[in-house]
């Protein structure tokens, strides 16, 4: 049995706070500012949810392989295979801890894949390679695939959002957070001042194959602009030139994420995306 009662009274305090955001209010005054509710990046949501966990993850939410060298991902090797008919299956089993809904909720996050990417997230019936969605703690996946069982944590208190779950399985599929990409520093500022030494390696460049994309601020894969900051508050990662853009905030793939999806696995019936 989960934390029920925990659960309960964490569905009234988020009930109520829901109903304080969506409540009009007071008329404003003509002139006034109004203040908008604060919307937590996604990675900031990844973060929290992963405190506590006991073993090494980089960037957040990366799981180290133990079968290959390294995190870079782009070779044959770590993409998952197409099958005869031209579609890249990708099998996977749900954890009997998931209720029903949280078992819909995973499902559902995945039909954006199944309806603009040749990608298919397929049940296990005993294929060689798979995903093993689990709740343990926190959300994490490792980067490509990995061969034999292949652990995605999605814990229910905390990573069952629709882009928390599409990120850890862009995780799955060979992708990196977006501020890794190998020419980010024409598009983004590092703030190393407002880094702490012991986080400064999630903010290093990958070796990385942008498949002739833009570079993406409205990613699901990017990070927020304080993720492990020294101080509250602080910026570690800003655009450029622009650094009132948005970014990290997303509830679903961007259309440029799913652009990258169909040309690292070759989808050519989704060209449009």
């Amino acid at each position: 049995m989960k934390l029920s009662l925990f659960s309960a009274v964490l569905a009234v305090l988020l009930l109520g706070l829901s109903a304080q955001e969506d409540s009009p209010g007071e008329p404003h005054e003509e002139g006034a500012t109004i203040q908008r509710p604060y919307r937590l990046d996604i990675t900031s949501k990844i973060l929290e949810a992963n405190k506590g966990i006991g073993h090494t993850l980089v960037e957040g939410d990366v799981a180290l392989s133990r079968k290959r060298n390294g995190m870079k991902c782009w070779s044959g090797h770590c993409k998952w295979s197409k099958s005869y008919n031209g579609l890249v299956e990708v099998p996977f089993s749900l954890s009997d801890y998931f209720y029903d809904t949280e078992k819909a909720s995973i499902k559902a996050a995945m039909e954006s894949f199944h309806k603009k990417t040749c990608v298919r997230f397929v049940p296990y019936h005993g294929q060689s390679d798979y995903l093993s969605i689990v709740s343990e703690l926190g959300c994490w996946s490792s980067i490509g695939r990995d061969g034999g069982e292949q652990l995605v944590s999605l814990s229910v208190y905390g990573c069952l959002e629709r882009g928390i779950i599409q990120h850890e399985l862009l995780h799955a599929l060979g992708f990196h957070h977006e501020h890794k990409r190998s020419d980010r520093d024409m598009y983004v500022k590092i703030h190393w001042e407002n880094i702490p030494a012991a986080h400064a390696f999630n903010f290093h460049k990958a070796d990385t194959n942008n498949l002739y994309t833009p570079y993406d601020y409205s990613s699901v894969m990017h990070y927020g602009r304080t993720n492990f900051a020294s101080v509250f508050g602080a910026d570690t990662i800003t655009p450029i030139p622009d650094d009132s853009l948005p970014i990290g905030q997303r509830d679903e793939m961007s259309d440029i994420d799913i652009l990258r999806i169909n040309r690292l696995y070759e989808c050519s019936e989704y060209t449009a995306y």
